[in-house]
């Protein structure tokens, strides 16, 4: 157990700094979120409008039949999603904290998932790591890509860094989990 939670740690720490570089320093992330010359304009709309934070899609309607109904009458027009805030609030600590728990319970389970199929190799710990990349690029970026038509550039960094820390991650597991 004791040498599970070690590389856990350690699995988080990799895939924790894999994450912060690309975001902070390397730029892979740099296309994510786009500069629009109105957002002055934009914003005052819709803090004026709005009134509960969320996601909105543009244009929508207020019940599921008459979505259904303007869903047809949209083919060829624009549209947008919007995530609404009443205030921005900068807690990088607390985004922080939560964003390396939840790389460490990612760690540990797939540790626990790892051994308790069988302890694999280095090659196990390594393959199963970049599945586990794959498999989280797959379900939330790229499920975003189909269904939201989130342009290639938005999401081109995400592959990146589920490849790069989820790889990073099994090369240490793997010699670690081995060690004896």
């Amino acid at each position: 157990m004791k040498k599970w939670i070690i590389g856990s740690l350690v699995g988080a720490i990799i895939v924790f700094a894999w994450q912060s570089a690309s975001w902070m320093f390397l730029g892979i992330h740099d296309n994510k979120m786009k500069y629009h010359p109105a957002q002055t304009e934009i914003m005052d709309v819709l803090s004026s409008k709005t009134t509960e934070e969320g996601l909105y899609m543009l244009p929508s309607a207020p019940t599921r039949k008459e979505h259904e109904a303007l869903m047809k009458t949209m083919e060829g027009k624009p549209w947008a999603s919007v995530i609404y805030h009443k205030s921005f609030k900068n807690n990088m600590v607390m985004s922080m904290t939560r964003g390396f728990l939840v790389n460490f319970v990612l760690v540990l389970l797939l540790v626990i998932i790892l051994t308790k199929g069988g302890l694999p190799d280095f090659k196990g710990f390594l393959t199963g790591s970049l599945a586990v990349g794959v498999f989280t690029f797959l379900w939330g970026p790229y499920t975003g890509h189909i269904w939201f038509e989130l342009p290639w550039h938005m999401i081109r960094g995400d592959i990146i860094d589920a490849i790069v820390s989820w790889g990073l991650c099994g090369i240490w597991l793997g010699w670690w989990m081995n060690k004896k």
